[in-house]
């Protein structure tokens, strides 16, 4: 009782600005899996706080959550600090939003905030579209010429860490400031996609190859960001480097590297990495199943990646998937290790592999013989194309 007053009364202490910065902080760090001593009461406190005023925990207050719309379907709970092309850590718009607000244009952030509160009072949604859109528009013109001086990125960097101990959100900010340049190419883009890709089959793979060419001879930039919208509707995101396996001549990590979607193979590691992290989150929290069904997933994609891919160990790629399994490996071996062996542990079981069954050995079977076929088809098409 003694620790939860000292913790309410420490929160006292700090203005509504700093508690919501040090509880998106908090966060933060939880979903990177890192523990700090006393942290869970403190984010309890400040939960409870946000419940009870009505606000949400997470997430941006009402003229930010407006304005960071357009990049609502390609945030992610993720770790800011490593590479995730295509997506946004949703940890990051908290303070992107305060140095916009407080730095960056905070008499037109103060007048937006003003109008915004106006507009959404008087229900009137098509003109609290077009002030949205009109505040997008000087942020990202703002933006472009603050970032034209190669000096300033030290100085928006410095006032950055002012709200957060991220060092990567200045790279998200960049991100930012490009899908809010092709917000209305993305919408339209976005507007052409399936709600659902159930199957991914090569008559998809050329509609969305098809859709993504026209896409990326304006918004060439961009590109990363349409590919995570079409990575959100399938059944299995691993599916997503088929747009780079189908356009290669050859199954050979070489060849697949050169296609112009050769980031899909990274971006479905980013996903993997998201995974351990969360992997471990569950672990650490006694969330045995949803280990289990996390594990089960990148098991899946370990081996979708090995049988898409030939050569897969000596490229890259390929070193980075074995870093990742030998950490995923060493979680999971911690874990079982706490048990003795005669008893047994979910996540020791090979039933998680299920490319180890008759039923993945015929669907291993069934992908090289398509994937030699559809390889035989491309190489003949090139060869009729040179004669």
């Amino acid at each position: 009782m003694v620790q939860a007053e000292r913790i309410s009364e420490y929160l006292k202490q700090l203005t509504p600005l700093a508690r919501s910065n040090l509880l998106s902080e908090l966060e933060r760090l939880e979903v990177c899996g890192l523990e700090i001593p006393g942290a869970a009461a403190v984010v309890q406190a400040l939960r409870a706080e946000f419940r009870k005023a009505g606000q949400p925990s997470k997430g941006p207050s009402n003229p930010s959550k407006h304005f960071f719309a357009p990049i609502e379907p390609l945030l992610v709970d993720a770790d800011p600090d490593h590479a995730n092309p295509g997506r946004i850590s949703r940890g990051s718009l908290s303070p992107v939003w305060e140095w916009i607000s407080h730095d960056l244009l905070p008499t037109m952030a103060r007048d937006y905030a003003a109008q915004l509160k106006e507009l959404i009072a008087s229900d009137k949604k098509r003109e609290l579209q077009q002030a949205v859109a009109t505040f997008q528009t000087k942020v990202v013109k703002s933006l472009e010429n603050t970032l034209a001086a190669p000096e300033n990125a030290a100085q928006i960097r410095g006032k950055l860490a002012t709200f957060t101990a991220s060092q990567c959100v200045f790279n998200d900010l960049i991100k930012i400031v490009c899908v809010l340049r092709a917000r209305d190419a993305l919408a339209k883009f976005e507007k052409g996609l399936p709600d659902k890709i159930s199957k991914f089959d090569d008559g998809r793979v050329a509609a969305m190859t098809s859709l993504l060419d026209e896409f990326g001879k304006t918004n060439k930039e961009a590109l990363p960001f349409a590919l995570t919208l079409i990575a959100n509707r399938l059944r299995t995101p691993w599916e997503l480097i088929r747009l780079a396996t189908r356009a290669s001549p050859s199954k050979g990590a070489r060849d697949i590297a050169a296609t112009p979607y050769a980031i899909t193979v990274s971006m479905v590691l980013d996903r993997l990495e998201d995974k351990k992290l969360a992997l471990r989150f569950a672990l650490r929290n006694n969330r045995v199943l949803v280990a289990k069904q996390l594990l089960t997933e990148i098991y899946d994609t370990e081996y979708a990646l090995q049988v898409r891919i030939d050569q897969l160990e000596q490229s890259d790629w390929g070193a980075r998937l074995r870093r990742l399994m030998d950490a995923i490996a060493a979680l999971v071996e911690a874990e079982v290790s706490r048990f003795p062996p005669d008893v047994g542990h979910v996540l020791g079981s090979r039933s998680l592999k299920s490319h180890q069954s008759l039923a993945g050995r015929l669907t291993y079977l069934a992908w090289k013989g398509r994937d030699a076929m559809h390889g035989g088809a491309t190489f003949c098409k090139k060869l009729i194309g040179q004669t």
